[in-house]
């Protein structure tokens, strides 16, 4: 497979880009391709200085960049020689099966739906957090700040995504989908809360537990936590600096370990037709090691299609 990466995208790149992706040659298939996009004068620097020869890459030149604070839409359209512009043609015309960034996120979302388009049946496209929980495995959190306004019936399309996930790349059997509340009771919560309750109890599409509270996130209550994008942003901000301010003090163990994101290398945009991973802003060259490898994963196991299964079963539900 050919594996698109943005060596342009994040906060460290091109340098932890350029080392990212040389990590990963050691750890894929001579059958696999990675295909680095953006400034080629820039890439044979990087590519010289990490002593790798041009020829372990294909190398696609793209001029233009888009900052990480630039307007999604606007930067996707006035900028199409930038490294996501590329990537997302690419994409779309075959030349990739994965694109992966640690860029704009805003662009990556906004060129998914322009380009290869969502899913048909999706309502909104989301992403996800892996929460480590205290007895060694891991739930799915999403949204975490894809979709910031949401309604009930995207809360349960984030049911129906989360469980696919946990099933077909973590090997979840029936994945225990809850409501991420500020009560366990039914009638708790705001009106999103309250309103997604009551679609989501009767589901046949997932396996709903109910809701649980936030102190609840890191126990073994639920393997997929559905929240708006809004409250999903803010679990994972806090997380992540629960986790900086345990390493800045030397407290750390095999389980605090875990709550690093550089373990899991970002998320797939859930929801479109193809495979598109959005990395951390802050992503240093083993996450974009990990990014490039998960972006691997979630192709080879052809989460696209069973997404498409699913939202199709789900339709011939909602016709009965």
């Amino acid at each position: 497979m050919r594996i698109g990466l943005d060596v342009m995208g994040g906060d460290f790149a091109p340098k932890a880009t350029i080392e990212g992706a040389c990590f990963a040659l050691n750890e894929i298939s001579p059958n696999d391709q990675i295909v680095l996009i953006g400034s080629e004068k820039v890439i044979l620097e990087e590519l010289k200085l990490a002593g790798i020869g041009p020829d372990a890459f294909s190398i696609i030149d793209a001029p233009e960049v888009i900052g990480m604070g630039e307007h999604p839409t606007r930067a996707i359209v006035q900028k199409p020689k930038s490294s996501i512009s590329i990537g997302f043609q690419m994409l779309k015309n075959g030349d990739l099966d994965a694109f992966c960034s640690a860029g704009n996120s805003g662009a990556m979302v906004v060129g998914s739906m322009y380009s290869v388009n969502t899913i048909q049946g999706i309502i909104r496209p989301c992403t996800y957090a892996i929460v480590p929980k205290e007895n060694g495995s891991i739930s799915i959190l999403l949204d975490v700040g894809t979709i910031i306004d949401t309604k009930p019936d995207v809360m349960y399309q984030f049911g129906i995504l989360g469980s696919l996930y946990a099933e077909n790349i973590y090997k979840v059997e029936n994945p225990r989908v809850a409501l991420l509340n500020l009560g366990t009771e039914a009638e708790k919560g705001n009106l999103l809360c309250q309103s997604s309750f009551a679609l989501m109890k009767d589901s046949k599409d997932f396996n709903f537990i109910g809701n649980i509270e936030g102190r609840d996130i890191l126990k073994d209550k639920a393997d997929v936590i559905v929240c708006d994008g809004f409250t999903g942003n803010v679990v994972l901000k806090l997380m992540e600096s629960v986790y900086r301010m345990l390493v800045k003090r030397g407290l750390r163990d095999e389980y605090i370990d875990r709550m690093n994101y550089e373990n899991y290398g970002g998320t797939p945009l859930l929801g479109i037709n193809s495979t598109v991973i959005v990395g951390h802003g802050i992503s240093n060259n083993i996450a974009i090691k990990n990014m490039i490898l998960l972006s691997k994963e979630v192709h080879d196991v052809k989460l696209t299609s069973k997404i498409q299964k699913a939202l199709q079963k789900f339709s011939l539900n909602n016709k009965d």
